[in-house]
C-alpha cells in the first residue's frame, strides 16, 4: 500500500493525513489496527467497526527536510469470543509507504557574512567573484535558487544566476576607490532571502611603485612614549626584482624652538642640570625684576617652546656693570644660540666689550662678517710689544642658513677652539695684532651691537664701516637675527658632555631592530636624531625595520604642533632600463597639546606676630606651613549601564577628573607688596647652606627675593619654609604684605598668587600699665574663652613654647571691649529708630483701616479688663529698663532678645486696647 502525504501546518498532535482503511472482517466487528516497525510516526483509529474502516494519521507534525518517506505495516484485529476478548483475530499484514510532500517555509542563505574582491583599474573581468545562497527546503523546486539580484541601483555591476558579479564599464580609481553592493537572492518557489548580503569591491590604481600602508596624519599624545610611525608600511614594487634598497627618513623639526623640542629652562639651569661647573653667567635672560635689562627686545612671546630674541638692525643692549668681569680670567667659554641669513658686508655684532669712552676700542667682541664668524681678542698690556693672535675666522654654512645652530667657543689663548652643533671646527684664518695700550678707561658690554662714544677719537684698533652721524648714536654694527642662551663662563672650559648635552634635542627619530633584521639593514642616524638613513638588499627585511621606526619625546610637556615627515627612497634593480622609481612619501606627526598642570599654592595667608619676633635674629617666617599642588584636569570616558529594558550597550559618558602629577619648578619669586624693603631696618633673609644644598641659587633686592633653579616641587617648599622677615625699627610698622608666584619651564607654567599679611603687634610697656589686669579684669575672663581670632588676624605662634606678653593681651582685651561697647550702642540705637518708625506706621494705619469683621469669631475672657491690660504695660517698661542695664554689661544676646519679646508685648496691648474700642464683637456663638 503506497500513500501520498501532506507537510501539516497545524502544531495539533494526531494531525489527520486523509488517509482512510477499510477492512473486511470476516466474522463480527474490527476492534483495531496495529502498526508495526520502530518509531512510526503514525497510528491507526478505527473509525466504523461494522464496516472496518480506518484511518492514519500522524502522532506529530512531519517535516520533509528530516525524513522525505515513511514504510511500515499495518495489520487489524477483531474483537474476539466473549466478554475477555479471546481468541481475537488477525488480518495479513499490508506495507504501507507515505510520502511527505514538501512546502516552501525556508527562505535562501548566503554561505558567508560578507563578500570582498580588489580590482585594477581600466579593465572589464568576466567574473570579479562569485556569490552563492542556499536553501533547506527538501524538494528540489523550493531548494534550488533560481535567481541573484544587486538591489544598490546605479552602479557599474552586474550579476548572473549563478551568482557571478562582473562590471559593465570600465573603473576608474580617481571616480571611486571602493564600492559597496548590496544581494539578494531567490528560490524557485520566490522566495526571498532571510537577509541581504553585503560585497565590497575595492579599485586599485594602476600599479606605480610606492610606499603603501602610510598614515599622513599621525598624533602623539605627550608622556605614551615611542610611537611607531610606519605599523603596516610596506613597499610596492609592482612584481620588478630589485637588488638593493636605500631610503632616508626626515622629521623636519627646525620651526619648533631653537630647532627641535627642547627644555625651555633658563640658559643657566640648563648648564647646571648638563653637569657644567660654576660661574656661568647669562647675558641673555628672561626679562624679569633682577634682570630688566632685555625687557625692551623683542621675543617669540611664546611660552610653549624656547624663549628667543630678536634683533632687528636696529636695536641692541647694554649688560649692566657688574655682571661680568671687566677682564675675562683665561681660560674662559662663550655660548650663544644664532639663527642667522644671508647677510650684507657690514659687521654684524653679537656680542663687544669696548671702551665706554674717548678711544673706541674694542676689547672683545664676536661678530659675524660675510658667512663668517668671527672673535676678536685684544690682549691686555704686557711688557712685551709683539704681535699676538687677536681675531679668528670661521667660514661656516651655518651662519647664513636661516637655522638654529648652538655655537660654543672655548677659549685657551693662543688656541680657541669651535663647536658647532656638536661638532668641532678650526678656525681657517687668524690674525695678529699687537697687545692694546694701557689706559683707565672703562669698559661697555653689549648685545646687538657695540657701543661708540661721541667725543670724535679715532678709533686706534679699527675704522668703522659706517661712520656715525647725528651725534645721537651711541651703537654701531647691529646685528640681523635671532639670539638665545648667550653665555659667558670664565675659568674653565666646557667639556664635551657638556656641549652634546647641551644640544641635544628632547625629540626625534628611534628604531629597535629586530634581532632576525639586525644585520640585513644598515641604520645610521644623524647627531640630533632628526634623519636616519637605511640600506638593504631584502625587501622583507627592509619592511620590517621601516616597520619599527619610532617618534619619541621625553619632555613632560612638550611643544605641541606638527613636524613633517617625509620617506626618500632609491631601488636598484637587475635590469637598469627597466628599474622602478619610489616617489618620497610625506606626512606629518601631530604632536597634541599636553594637559596643562595648575600649580596650586596655599598655607596660611594672613597671621600677627609680636614685635619682639620680628626684631630677633631668626624673624618672623612667612610660608610655614606652605604647600605646592600641581594637577591636571583631563576627560575620561565612563561606561555607564542603560536601564531601559531591551538596551544590553553601554551608554559612554564623558567625565572630568582632576589628578595630582609631579613636576619641577624653576623659579620661586617673593615680592614685596607696597613700599620696597628698607635695607636699613628689614630685610628677607634664607638659609643659604640649605639653598645650596638643593643646588639652587638666591638673589634679593629691596623689591624681593628669587630662587631659581630646577628642582623638585618638596625642595622648593622646603626652601619657601625657610625664608623669614626681620624688622628691627618696628614703631611704626603695623602689617606686612608679600606676594610668591612659582613658575616652571621659565614661565611657561605660572602658579597662583599666594598673598601673605603680617600684622605687628605692638606690646605696652609693662612698667607704665604695670596695673592693666587689675583695672579691667572683666576683659581678661573673655579673652580666656574667645577665638585666638582677632579681626581675621591668626595670632597663633609657630614657636609652639613661645606665648603673647601680658600686656600684650591686655591691649588686645581693651580693643575687644571697646569694640563690643560700639556695637551694643549701634544696635542699641538702631533698635529705638525701628521703635519709633514702627509706632508711626500703627498710628497711620489704625487711622485708616476699616476692618471687615463679617468672617470674624472672637471669644473674649470677660474677667481681663482695661487696668490689668496697662499694669502689663507697666511691667513691660520695667523689664525693658532691666534688659537695657544688662546689655550694658556683658550678655548682648539674651538683652536683645529680651527686648525684643518686651517690645512686641508693649506693642500688641497698645493695639489691642485701642482696637477693642474700635471693634464690633460678635458674640453670636457664645
Amino acid at each position: 500500500m503506497r500513500i501520498r502525504g501532506v507537510k501539516p501546518f497545524a502544531s495539533a498532535v494526531g494531525l489527520l493525513l486523509g488517509l482512510l482503511c477499510a477492512v473486511e472482517a470476516a466474522k463480527g466487528e474490527i476492534c483495531g489496527f496495529r502498526i508495526h516497525g520502530q518509531n512510526v510516526p503514525f497510528e491507526a483509529v478505527v473509525l466504523d467497526k461494522s464496516t472496518g474502516e480506518g484511518v492514519i494519521r500522524a502522532k506529530d507534525k512531519l517535516d520533509c527536510e528530516l525524513q522525505k518517506e515513511h514504510t511500515f505495516t499495518i495489520q487489524a484485529y477483531d474483537c474476539g469470543e466473549g466478554p475477555d476478548g479471546s481468541n481475537m483475530k488477525k488480518s495479513h499484514k499490508a506495507t504501507v509507504h507515505i510520502q511527505v510532500n514538501d512546502v516552501n517555509e525556508y527562505s535562501p542563505v548566503f554561505k558567508e557574512k560578507s563578500y570582498k574582491a580588489t580590482v585594477i583599474e581600466g579593465k572589464k573581468y568576466d567574473s570579479i567573484l562569485k556569490v552563492e545562497a542556499v536553501d533547506a527546503d527538501c524538494s528540489f523546486q523550493f531548494s534550488q535558487i533560481c535567481s541573484y539580484e544587486i538591489v544598490t541601483p546605479d552602479v557599474p555591476f552586474t550579476i548572473d544566476k549563478d551568482g557571478n558579479i562582473k562590471n559593465t564599464e570600465k573603473l576608474n580609481y580617481s571616480k571611486e576607490h571602493l564600492y559597496k553592493l548590496t544581494l539578494t537572492a531567490y528560490d524557485c518557489g520566490k522566495n526571498r532571502a532571510s537577509e541581504d548580503v553585503l560585497v565590497k569591491i575595492n579599485i586599485k590604481p594602476t600599479c606605480k611603485p610606492s610606499w603603501q600602508g602610510f598614515n599622513k596624519r599621525i598624533e602623539y599624545e605627550p608622556g605614551t612614549g615611542s610611537l611607531a610611525l610606519f605599523p603596516s608600511m610596506h613597499l610596492e614594487t609592482c612584481e620588478e626584482p630589485i637588488t638593493s634598497i636605500q631610503a632616508s627618513i626626515m622629521l623636519e623639526t627646525n620651526h619648533i624652538g631653537k630647532g627641535c623640542d627642547r627644555d625651555t629652562y633658563s640658559e643657566k639651569s640648563l648648564h647646571k642640570l648638563c653637569g657644567a661647573s660654576a660661574g656661568t653667567v647669562e647675558l641673555l635672560p628672561a626679562p624679569g625684576n633682577s634682570a630688566n635689562w632685555t625687557v625692551g627686545l623683542p621675543t617669540d612671546n611664546g611660552h610653549d617652546s624656547d624663549q628667543v630674541f630678536e634683533f632687528n638692525g636696529t636695536q641692541a643692549i647694554k649688560v649692566p656693570e657688574g655682571v661680568v668681569s671687566t677682564t675675562l680670567k683665561e681660560p674662559f667659554t662663550i655660548s650663544v644660540w644664532m639663527r642667522h641669513g644671508p647677510g650684507g658686508r657690514e659687521k654684524e655684532t653679537i656680542l663687544c666689550n669696548s671702551d665706554k669712552t674717548e678711544m673706541n676700542r674694542h676689547h672683545y667682541s664676536l661678530y659675524v662678517h660675510n658667512c663668517r664668524l668671527v672673535l676678536l681678542l685684544r690682549q691686555e698690556p704686557t711688557e712685551s710689544e709683539n704681535y699676538k693672535p687677536a681675531e679668528f675666522h670661521w667660514k661656516l654654512d651655518q651662519v647664513c642658513d636661516k637655522e638654529w645652530h648652538h655655537y660654543v667657543l672655548n677659549i685657551e689663548f693662543p688656541a680657541v677652539t669651535l663647536f658647532v652643533d656638536g661638532a668641532t671646527f678650526e678656525p681657517f684664518l687668524v690674525t695678529e695684532d699687537y697687545p692694546l695700550h694701557a689706559s683707565k678707561i672703562e669698559t661697555q658690554l653689549t648685545i646687538g651691537g657695540c657701543w661708540q662714544d661721541l667725543s670724535g677719537h679715532a678709533n686706534d684698533t679699527e675704522t668703522l664701516s659706517e661712520p656715525l652721524t647725528g651725534g645721537s648714536a651711541r651703537m654701531t654694527q647691529y646685528f640681523r637675527g635671532n639670539l638665545a642662551g648667550l653665555m659667558i663662563r670664565s675659568g674653565k672650559l666646557e667639556n664635551k658632555k657638556v656641549i652634546d648635552c647641551l644640544y641635544t634635542c628632547k625629540e626625534g627619530l628611534d628604531v629597535q631592530l629586530p634581532e632576525e633584521v639586525a644585520s640585513a639593514v644598515k641604520v645610521e642616524f644623524n647627531p640630533n636624531q632628526s634623519s636616519l638613513s637605511l640600506e638593504g638588499d631584502d625587501i622583507e627585511s627592509f619592511e620590517k625595520v621601516m616597520q619599527h621606526i619610532s617618534y619619541l619625546n621625553s619632555r613632560q610637556f612638550p611643544t605641541p604642533g606638527i613636524r613633517h615627515l617625509r620617506v626618500s627612497t632609491t631601488v636598484k634593480c637587475f635590469n637598469e632600463e627597466t628599474c622602478i622609481s619610489v616617489p618620497d612619501s610625506e606626512g606629518y606627526v601631530m604632536v597634541l597639546q599636553p594637559e596643562e598642570p595648575k600649580i596650586s599654592l596655599s598655607g596660611i595667608d594672613h597671621f600677627a606676630r609680636g614685635a619682639a619676633e620680628f626684631e630677633s635674629t631668626e624673624g618672623v617666617t612667612l610660608f610655614p606651613e606652605l604647600r605646592i599642588v600641581s594637577t591636571i584636569t583631563r576627560e575620561v570616558e565612563v561606561e555607564a549601564e542603560t536601564e531601559a529594558e531591551g538596551e544590553d550597550d553601554p551608554t559612554v559618558q564623558e567625565t572630568v577628573v582632576s589628578e595630582e602629577i609631579m613636576h619641577n619648578l624653576d623659579t620661586c619669586e617673593v615680592t614685596v607688596v607696597g613700599d620696597e624693603l628698607n635695607g636699613d631696618h628689614e630685610s628677607l633673609e634664607v638659609d643659604l647652606a640649605q639653598i645650596q644644598q638643593r643646588a639652587l641659587e638666591m638673589s634679593s633686592s629691596n623689591v624681593g627675593m628669587v630662587i631659581t633653579g630646577v628642582n623638585t616641587m618638596v625642595n622648593y617648599e622646603q626652601v619657601l619654609h625657610l625664608i623669614r622677615y626681620r624688622n628691627w625699627h618696628t614703631e611704626a610698622l603695623f602689617d606686612r604684605k608679600f606676594k610668591l608666584v612659582c613658575s616652571e619651564l621659565n614661565g611657561r607654567y605660572i602658579s597662583n598668587e599666594f598673598k601673605v599679611e603680617v600684622n605687628v603687634i605692638h606690646t605696652a610697656n609693662p612698667m607704665d600699665h604695670a596695673n592693666n589686669a587689675m583695672v579691667q579684669p572683666q576683659f581678661i575672663n573673655q579673652v580666656q574663652h574667645a577665638s585666638m581670632d582677632l579681626s581675621g588676624h591668626n595670632l597663633a605662634n609657630t614657636h609652639q613654647a613661645s606665648v603673647v606678653p601680658s600686656a600684650a593681651t591686655v591691649v588686645i582685651v581693651v580693643c575687644v571691649s571697646f569694640l563690643v561697647f560700639m556695637i551694643i550702642l549701634g544696635v542699641f540705637r538702631i533698635r529705638a529708630a525701628h521703635q519709633h518708625t514702627m509706632r508711626d506706621q500703627e498710628n497711620g494705619k489704625e487711622n485708616e483701616m476699616d476692618w471687615d469683621d463679617s468672617a470674624l469669631t472672637i471669644t473674649v475672657n470677660p474677667m481681663e479688663t482695661y487696668e490689668d491690660q496697662h499694669s502689663s504695660e507697666e511691667e513691660g517698661d520695667e523689664e525693658e529698663e532691666e534688659s537695657e542695664d544688662g546689655e550694658e554689661e556683658d550678655d548682648i544676646t539674651s538683652a536683645e532678645s529680651d527686648s525684643s519679646e518686651d517690645e512686641g508685648g508693649e506693642q500688641e496691648d497698645q493695639q489691642g486696647s485701642t482696637r477693642q474700642q474700635q471693634l464690633e464683637w460678635d458674640d453670636s456663638t457664645y
